[in-house]
């Protein structure tokens, strides 16, 4: 009976652990469905048109590729309209067909497959909370909870000022450095609730605090100090030429 108690606990523990997978591009603003469906400010008609400048570094990006190749440069083009409306539209995903000369369906299958993709408006800043394995090791949720304290918000939400959208998402690569959180293009990382309540302070005075890590590490180098490679390095030749 001990055991039975034991493992049913341990089981029930283990649920509140496990993260729902499945919704993992939902929380990700991927658009929540992958079939589009028209909205007031998401349809066909919603106005986009790359400004001059970016035009240029739309043909810029095209010529990176062989000439007859043009929807190779699908994501990176996907990339520059979404960070010039703040997010993509749809009409901005048929625009992109137009320049590249493919079927819109071309399109549209490559901003519904990455999540990186915002299919629907989020805020000027868009704060992307990690919390697979080794930042949950590392108490990402104490992360997620400081930040859904302070902006009033929960998971993938958007405050009404339109400062801030809050996602969850899968691994960003800094595992050594978890916790961590993306803002925009920026990592935050070795990061404690106070870190993270003091950087969303910056945003809204307007300031961008620097990115990297909150411990005093200057980047992924181990926490507690080096414990190997302390010297300089021995120059070129050593241990060939007795000179050297």
């Amino acid at each position: 009976m001990f055991l039975s108690s034991a493992l049913r606990s341990a089981v029930s523990h283990a649920g509140r652990q496990v993260r729902s997978l499945h919704r993992s591009a939902v929380r990700a603003g991927a658009g929540g469905i992958f079939v589009h469906r028209d909205t007031p400010e998401n349809n066909p008609d919603t106005p986009f048109e790359f400004t001059p400048e970016n035009m240029k570094r739309v043909e810029a990006i095209i010529k990176n590729y062989p000439e007859g190749h043009k929807q190779a440069a699908t994501i990176p083009v996907l990339d520059l309209a979404q960070r010039q409306h703040g997010w993509l539209p749809i009409s901005a995903m048929n625009k992109v067909a137009e320049i590249l000369e493919v079927s819109p369906m071309r399109v549209y299958e490559v901003a519904t497959f990455y999540t990186m993709f915002n299919r629907q408006p989020v805020g000027k800043y868009h704060v992307q909370v990690c919390t697979t394995t080794p930042c949950m090791l590392c108490d990402s949720d104490s992360i997620l909870q400081a930040i859904e304290n302070k902006l009033g918000i929960k998971v993938g939400e958007t405050t009404a000022d339109g400062l801030f959208t809050l996602i969850e998402v899968e691994c960003l690569g800094a595992c050594v450095n978890a916790p961590m959180v993306q803002i925009n293009d920026n990592y935050y990382e070795d990061l404690k609730p106070s870190d993270i309540e003091h950087i969303i302070d910056e945003l809204k005075a307007g300031r961008v605090p620097p990115p990297g890590p909150r411990s005093g590490r200057f980047s992924c180098e181990p926490a507690g100090g080096l414990t190997s490679l302390t010297g300089p390095p021995p120059g070129p030749g050593f241990g060939v030429r007795p000179d050297l």
